[in-house]
């Protein structure tokens, strides 16, 4: 996926992982619990990769990881 906010998608994915591990959650667990694959996650967490997300995931991972979803999208 080409486009101009590469980085902020980067960032978000980065921002889930972080966030993931600090409820303790393994990529697997998280992946279930949002109903997605392990692939698909491990796409949006990896920095090599730049995939984009619906509004209905980010939700949803939030909604799991006990954070507003604003946190997923903050410039830092």
């Amino acid at each position: 996926m080409h486009t101009e906010y590469s980085d902020r998608y980067i960032t978000m994915g980065l921002k889930i992982a972080y966030y993931r591990k600090k409820a303790g959650f393994t990529q697997e667990v998280l992946a279930e619990k949002i109903g997605k694959s392990v692939n698909f996650l491990s796409q949006i967490e990896g920095t090599g990769t730049v995939r984009g997300i619906s509004l209905e995931t980010l939700f949803k991972i939030a909604d799991v990881l006990g954070i507003p979803p604003a946190k997923l999208l903050e410039d830092d």
